[in-house]
């Protein structure tokens, strides 16, 4: 690819890498194909810096000594995240996670065998009986990928709001309305959180409310929206289907020592209708690993869930049909 030559500019602009990521002078990574490898680039401090004031010129934020990370999307969809010193011990780290535009819809997905078509008719049923659905994952296992090819299963007579920490949904339809949070100013002010994101978002007459990502107490007030009736997405960081649902009845609770496990375990069990939990294997292909279905009823303190597809070894196996 000629990348010892390449400007970052280059090379973020190159369409089949997943992920770049800078951890200093002469020091870049890239993903493709879901496989990390180093790239031989001629890059000094001064040329990262300037990348990075450069991609945030016209994303209306900031890094600085005051804020020393920054979240922000890129105009082609991509993800960029900064670290600098202090935070990092002496140079300047950068993120770009980009989205393959191939990777749109269900049935691209059983394209690229991420799942099957049988699960995949499963799923746009699911969305289409307006089932509530939770997307979990490790790290680049492919979750905002799922939550956008679900998202494109809805209707389009359906009105979809979407709140993010920062953009990274990118719907193709007139009826939607996408927000993302904002960090305080220069004088501590201003700062706009996922919490009231979901709370604005109930005000706009959704008819789907989708998160993101849930990662702190933004989980309660979702909680709270399923539980009157809305439908709705979102993604979570977990390592099993069942630790997904384990985790979820846990966010909630750092909403304040007045919310127990008495309100969010029965809550949990009675909105979330489907958990779609990927893995990102050795070779760097991402998978549906399981689909489950929880019962709304709780067993013992924790929720009883029934197995609707299960991988074993290379096959995504039905298990209604062969448990």
């Amino acid at each position: 690819m000629g990348e010892g030559t390449s400007s970052l500019d280059d090379l973020v602009a190159n369409p089949s890498l997943e992920e770049v990521w800078v951890n200093g002078p002469n020091q870049v990574f890239v993903a493709e194909d879901g496989v990390s490898r180093p790239v031989p680039m001629d890059v000094s401090a001064m040329d990262i810096r300037a990348f990075v004031e450069r991609t945030l010129r016209f994303t209306g934020r900031r890094v600085d000594v005051s804020s020393p990370f920054v979240d922000a999307s890129l105009p082609d969809g991509s993800r960029l995240h900064v670290v600098i010193p202090d935070i990092t011990r002496e140079h300047w780290s950068i993120n770009i996670r980009k989205f393959s535009p191939s990777l749109r819809s269900l049935d691209d997905l059983v394209m690229a065998e991420v799942i099957t078509a049988a699960a995949a008719t499963y799923l746009r049923e699911s969305v289409a009986d307006r089932k509530s659905v939770l997307v979990s994952g490790a790290t680049q296992a492919g979750k905002t990928t799922m939550l956008m090819a679900l998202l494109d299963a809805i209707d389009d007579r359906e009105r979809i709001v979407t709140v993010e920490e920062t953009f990274e949904l990118a719907l193709n339809r007139s009826d939607h309305v996408g927000m993302q949070c904002r960090g305080e100013s220069l004088e501590g002010t201003g700062e706009v959180t996922l919490r009231r994101l979901v709370k604005e978002a109930l005000r706009m007459r959704p008819d789907r409310l989708v998160v993101g990502e849930v990662r702190e107490a933004e989980a309660l007030d979702l909680l709270i929206a399923l539980n009157s009736g809305l439908p709705g997405m979102c993604s979570l960081h977990a390592k099993s289907a069942q630790h997904a649902l384990i985790k979820l009845c846990t966010l909630p609770l750092l909403a304040g020592k007045n919310i127990d496990h008495s309100f969010v375990l029965p809550t949990v069990a009675g909105t979330i209708d489907v958990v779609v939990h990927l893995e990102r294997g050795p070779d760097g292909v991402r998978r549906v690993i399981d689909i489950l279905a929880p019962t709304g009823v709780l067993v013992d303190g924790e929720i009883e869930t029934a197995p609707v597809f299960h991988r074993v070894g290379g096959n995504l196996i039905d298990m209604r049909v062969d448990p």
